[in-house]
């Protein structure tokens, strides 16, 4: 899914103005990176709030319409009022369809309740991760990642090395050397025992 962003540079900064530019149904942001100064902008807060709404734009490349000109963007920083659905200030850095991107991906779990351990011996599926980080070109970086917990007993795990991947796209806590429990299927409390009440 491709997402475009239309803003214009905000040549008024301050809270004051911010304050004032909320009033008027803009969100002031900024967007920088990729060695340029960066640049106070606003945009409509309708607008905005829809794209916000799609879990894919937190974490795609996002085409940022500035004054007329299109920038590769990720979305990096959302900043939303503590009570009302109002979107206060937003952030953008702008990438280079060249070098890799290091940013959060949503985990789509399946299988779930069709798993040995839970269809079978009535586990609970758990969810140790919603996201992952990940390293890839621009070009290459997924909506989504999936995690199949089909063949999943109960007391077993998938880790981070078991989850397959679109090709080029890595897990950056992997390069780093670790390898976290994505998810797993627990026994159900009681255990054994409360199996056997119904036998009873």
């Amino acid at each position: 899914m491709k997402f475009d962003v239309i803003a214009k540079t905000r040549n008024l900064q301050g809270t004051s103005a911010s304050r004032r530019l909320r009033g008027a149904g803009l969100v002031p942001g900024i967007v920088y990176g990729e060695g340029q100064a960066a640049v106070a902008i606003e945009m409509d807060h309708k607008d905005l709030l829809l794209g916000l709404r799609h879990e894919a734009f937190h974490s795609s490349v996002l085409t940022l319409k500035l004054d007329g000109k299109d920038e590769p963007v990720l979305l990096r920083d959302v900043q939303v009022h503590p009570v009302r659905t109002q979107v206060l200030h937003v952030d953008f850095q702008r990438v280079d369809p060249t070098h890799k991107v290091h940013i959060k991906v949503p985990l789509h779990f399946v299988n779930a309740e069709t798993c040995p351990g839970v269809k079978l011996s009535h586990g609970i599926a758990s969810h140790a991760m919603t996201e992952a980080e990940v390293l890839c070109l621009p070009a290459d970086l997924p909506e989504f990642i999936t995690v199949d917990m089909g063949q999943l007993t109960v007391g077993a795990s998938i880790h981070l090395s078991q989850v397959v991947v679109p090709a080029g796209v890595e897990f950056a806590a992997l390069h780093a050397g670790t390898d976290p429990v994505v998810a797993s299927v627990v026994a159900p409390k009681g255990g054994a025992a409360e199996e056997a009440a119904p036998a009873a």
